[in-house]
């Protein structure tokens, strides 16, 4: 085996465990919501967690390239200058999965959770656009909701000064049901963002070994005599 066929091997192995992971913590949200609600609908942790960042976006679309990359270790399958190329190719899907999944963590890190903002706590009152997403400046990402006493203040978050978050900063705790929403909210979106991240880098590296497969022959003597 080449070290392209082996770097590709260990990038299959390394989406697989991604790919689970991402689909089990979108899960966990979605699980919940309908334990604790009389219907799909009811005490959501957010609107986003129904967008299936994990379970799409870190989820289905990395598979075609896990397949392809995983197949590196079988004979004529992704041992040569074709198999490395296509797992290139599919590799941008991967990609693409990835930013999907980075960008809605993004946005529900940035708005917190459904009780800071509705007092329904109900997803009717979600808009589920993609618009949502194009929306999204990084100057305006902030964790207000997540570093200040409470989430839901008469005043509201954005009127808070930057001086007033300094001075109340404190991270919740699990003493009320505001609190376990909030660090709930915090932990499943930012896992789902670091495994977007992760299965981004892998696929970019990806498409560089598969390029680097191609021009260097793809397949090592061992294997092609065998073949």
């Amino acid at each position: 085996m080449t070290c392209c066929e082996g770097w590709t091997s260990c990038n299959g192995f390394s989406l697989l465990i991604l790919i689970i992971l991402g689909v089990v913590i979108n899960c966990i949200p979605l699980g919940i919501s309908l334990v604790e609600g009389d219907s799909a609908s009811q005490n959501p942790i957010s609107c986003y967690e129904w967008w299936l960042p994990g379970i799409i976006g870190a989820g289905a679309l990395a598979i075609p390239a896990t397949t392809m990359s995983l197949a590196s270790r079988k004979r004529a399958c992704c041992n040569n200058k074709t198999g490395m190329f296509l797992s290139s190719l599919l590799s941008v899907i991967t990609i693409i999965g990835a930013v999907y999944c980075m960008l809605v963590s993004l946005q529900a890190l940035s708005q917190g959770p459904l009780i800071c903002s509705s007092p329904a706590n109900s997803t009717v009152s979600c808009e589920f656009s993609l618009k949502n997403l194009s929306d999204f400046h990084p100057e305006s990402f902030s964790l207000q909701w997540f570093f200040q006493d409470s989430c839901v203040s008469p005043t509201g978050l954005k009127n808070s000064s930057n001086s007033d978050i300094i001075n109340n900063w404190s991270v919740p705790n699990s003493n009320s049901e505001e609190d376990r929403h909030r660090i709930f909210h915090f932990s499943v979106f930012l896992s789902l963002l670091l495994v977007g991240i992760l299965e981004l880098l892998f696929g970019l590296s990806q498409i560089l070994i598969g390029f680097l497969g191609c021009l260097c022959g793809g397949v090592s003597r061992r294997r092609s005599q065998i073949v």
